[in-house]
């Protein structure tokens, strides 16, 4: 499956605004599943729905992975675990809850429930997870290790006090992406297609000016196929931090003075891949980069490519025409 052309088949997202398990999942089974667990299980549930009722029966649970980014899922259930041992004792520790004390098991509600045997994957780097779970994933299905992948970002409020608190994120974004071959083969739609890189730029070396972050995107977007001057959209998920400042001065540079969009970071990794997955709405002529960066030179480059052509279950392109109902 080398050179397999993946495209985004379902999107699903998820607010911890209004959140309600009950009725984003059901009410039972679900309740003591700490909230970026449900947060994500509830933007998968949307993925696939999103995709079509077909989508998952589309390839066996042996060649069916998953891959989630998250920063902070685990890091208010680590508080209240810690209260418990110094205040009373492990023998506390909820039975339930106790287990998800390892950040691999945010996902694995989610395999177990989908029957996703091909892989389960969880990345923490800072800022980048939710980029590197869609790319880690998409080089899985690349390799044949699967040909369906449900991959994105989960995150659940920092405590007060903590570190980054100010930017908590809540929430989740869950892609489905599948072969475009497949996705034709059952009738469904291609969203787009999302090529990913990720590299890393010290901190010194981003405090010497924008010279070296500008040479890593660009060289991002050629290896993602872009080249300058085509039309393209670009979108700058940024702190202030160095690193962050010498990314949007690269930005500027690359795009000829423009100003790209520039949207605060939050403490996680979720509004990268948010801001990718409302790209594949955009304009199918004009590609949209999403860029990001974290403060301990963590840096990612999402190309989003609305719609498209896919190739039919005969292997000859075909028109996806673009959903337009409201995910």
């Amino acid at each position: 499956m080398n050179g397999t052309d993946l495209v985004v088949a379902g999107v699903g997202t998820v607010s911890a605004d209004g959140f309600d398990f009950r009725t984003a999942l059901g009410r039972r089974g679900y309740k003591y599943l700490p909230s970026a667990a449900q947060y994500f299980l509830a933007a998968a549930k949307r993925a696939l729905a999103d995709a079509g009722p077909d989508a998952l029966e589309a390839a066996e649970p042996e060649r069916r992975g998953a891959a989630v980014g998250t920063n902070s899922a685990a890091v208010a259930l680590h508080h209240s675990m810690d209260r418990t041992v110094t205040g009373t004792g492990a023998r506390d520790l909820s039975p339930i809850t106790a287990p998800y004390f390892s950040i691999n098991l945010f996902g694995s509600r989610l395999a177990t429930e989908h029957d996703l045997k091909g892989f389960n994957l969880t990345l923490t780097t800072p800022r980048v997870a939710g980029f590197e779970a869609l790319r880690t994933g998409q080089r899985a299905l690349a390799a044949g290790r699967a040909r369906l992948l449900i991959a994105g970002a989960t995150e659940e409020a920092l405590p007060e006090g903590e570190p980054g608190a100010a930017g908590s994120e809540a929430g989740a974004v869950a892609l489905l992406l599948e072969p475009a071959a497949s996705v034709a083969a059952r009738g469904g739609q291609a969203l787009g297609r999302l090529g990913i890189r990720t590299f890393f730029l010290p901190p010194p070396a981003a405090g010497e000016g924008a010279d070296r972050a500008a040479a890593l995107v660009r060289d991002a977007l050629d290896a993602l196929g872009h080249r300058p001057g085509a039309p393209l959209t670009t979108t700058a998920v940024l702190d202030h931090s160095p690193v962050g400042e010498a990314v949007a001065a690269a930005l500027e540079e690359i795009t000829g003075g423009e100003k790209p969009a520039r949207i605060p970071a939050g403490a996680g990794a979720l509004e990268p891949v948010a801001r990718a997955a409302a790209a594949l709405d955009g304009d199918p002529d004009r590609a949209h980069a999403v860029v990001t960066a974290a403060a301990e030179g963590h840096l990612a480059v999402c190309l989003v490519t609305p719609g498209g052509a896919g190739a039919g279950a005969d292997g000859q392109p075909m028109s996806t025409p673009r959903r337009t109902d409201d995910r």
